[in-house]
């Protein structure tokens, strides 16, 4: 076990994951639940609150209600299993000492497969290009003269367009960080 574990983490210390990386790493529920307790969370967070929510998750309880034994049995696993193998994947960083979990940006990796957005997400591709078209044509339109845009000094437009992209991307950013469920989505799963 611990031969593969080690080629586990050789394997992943690279800069990205392979699917198969991924799906090794997912291939625990207690895994699929640190991880989504991580993304949403998205912040430096203590051990025992990763170990509290998978534990409640996991039981189908709260974190209030768990009992000792459920609590400890989640811990022990996630101390000497599944932590482990997200630190040596890159997809967080740990601090054996104070029990702090930082998530680093790799963990974004997981959203697709573990399916962290159960709303549809807006077509953001589709709102980038139509401003970008939208500023092609400000700038058609300054440059031959065409009112009512021509009254416009280019380094407005140029500020306007700026301002409007930079808008966007923090609506986009607002929005993937703010759509996270706050239970895993095999509790919103419909597939019975």
């Amino acid at each position: 076990m611990k031969v593969f574990t080690e080629q586990l983490s050789d394997s992943m210390n690279r800069t990205e994951l392979s699917q198969d990386q991924v799906f090794e790493v997912l291939q625990s529920m207690r895994r699929r639940y640190a991880i989504h307790y991580l993304r949403r969370e998205n912040c430096t967070v203590d051990f025992a609150d990763v170990t509290d929510h998978v534990a409640a998750w996991g039981y189908n309880t709260t974190p209030t209600d768990l009992l000792k034994e459920q609590r400890k049995r989640v811990y022990i696993s996630l101390y000497q299993t599944h932590i482990p193998a997200f630190a040596d994947a890159g997809i967080i960083n740990y601090d054996l000492e104070t029990g702090e979990i930082q998530p680093t940006s790799r963990i974004r990796v997981f959203d697709d497969y573990l399916n962290v957005f159960t709303n549809p997400t807006p077509p953001w591709n589709r709102y980038y290009c139509g401003l970008a078209l939208g500023s092609v044509l400000l700038f058609i339109g300054i440059w031959i003269g065409f009112y009512p845009v021509a009254i416009l000094p280019w380094f407005v437009a140029i500020l306007g367009i700026i301002t409007a992209f930079g808008i966007l991307a923090a609506t986009q950013y607002w929005y993937m960080q703010n759509t996270i469920p706050k239970s895993p989505p095999e509790f919103h799963s419909t597939d019975d």
